[in-house]
């Protein structure tokens, strides 16, 4: 197929571009730049340095895309919150203009980047499924909500066929390819810094949520499993069907079992310091991807969050 990445510069669309190369699709990278990094696009892709809003200029009509994987969105959550215009602007405007130049040019799929994050975990027991409340705590999951409504609607009025995937804590590498955010706000990344010098220290926020260890408690993603699950669902996409699928192993790792980890992969000491609990922490969110296992034959082949920490900190070490 032909198909447009916009954001396949960043992190994860990076990954996927280079997946979807590898797999033998034509592909077209859209990305400004402000986050992305060209040197990560391959060889076998053409480039387009362009804002998403400007995506009309390169879906036309006669372009002959087959498809649309959308990554291109502002991620930091702190920035969200201190300029949310910027996010709406982005996330959602953005997404509004490639929306509309699908729409001319009658390409038929999309696939989206979207986030466990808006889910409310503090109103469900046990796994986090697609049906569970949702209730974004800052502008940033707010905005992809908001996509993915957009998406549903645009499905039922237009005819698109288009999946959400809804992304838990994406970590680890594949060779050059690795996380380079700029502020950096993830946590195993922080840790890698540390280890590696770049920080002093790492600051742990709270110690008393009600979990094994008292530190709150993730579910990590390889981004080589999530390019696996892009492609896939690519295939499985339906006229006129939007479907949201959550990406995650099923298991959760506390804070203090990634430091803990971090520690045996790298031999360093990684000193921590305690800090207050964020606002808007929760303590617990793990997915279920049950649903992405049964309809879209998905599993994750790097669930353990040792193997995870060894890639990003193979990567890491790399950068520096």
């Amino acid at each position: 197929m032909k198909l447009l990445v916009t954001g396949g510069a960043g992190y994860i669309g990076s990954v996927v571009t280079h997946a979807l190369v590898g797999a033998g699709h034509e592909v077209v990278v859209l990305d400004d730049l402000s986050t992305g990094f060209a040197e990560t696009i391959p060889e076998g892709a053409e480039f387009r340095r362009l804002s998403v809003h400007q995506v009309a200029d390169v879906l036309t009509p006669d372009a002959g895309f087959e498809g649309v994987l959308h990554f291109a969105a502002k991620i930091e959550v702190a920035t969200s919150v201190a300029r949310p215009d910027i996010f709406w602007q982005d996330n959602v405007a953005g997404t509004m203009a490639l929306l509309a130049a699908a729409r001319a040019a009658g390409m038929p799929r999309l696939i989206f980047s979207s986030t466990g994050s808006m889910y409310d975990a503090a109103a469900t027991h046990g796994k986090l499924t697609e049906d569970a409340p949702v209730r974004p705590q800052n502008p940033y999951a707010a905005t992809k909500l908001a996509v993915d409504l957009m998406l549903a609607g645009e499905c039922e009025a237009f005819g698109l066929g288009a999946t959400s995937l809804r992304y838990f804590n994406a970590a680890g590498a594949v060779g050059r390819l690795g996380e380079r955010h700029n502020p950096e706000s993830h946590l195993i990344p922080i840790v890698l810094q540390v280890a590696g010098g770049q920080r002093d220290e790492l600051l742990l926020y709270g110690d008393d949520y009600p979990t094994p260890d008292g530190t709150c408690v993730r579910d990590y993603i390889h981004v080589a499993d999530l390019a696996t699950a892009h492609l896939l669902a690519l295939d499985a996409v339906k006229p006129g069907r939007h479907e949201i699928y959550n990406l995650g192993n099923g298991d959760g790792y506390s804070n203090l079992q990634v430091v803990e980890a971090a520690r045996e992969v790298t031999g360093h000491p990684i000193p921590v310091k305690l800090a207050p609990r964020r606002p808007g922490d929760a303590s617990a969110t793990v997915a279920s991807s049950e649903k992405a296992h049964r309809e879209l034959g998905w599993r994750p082949v790097k669930p353990e969050l040792r193997e995870i920490i060894a890639d990003a900190w193979e990567f890491h070490r790399a950068a520096w």
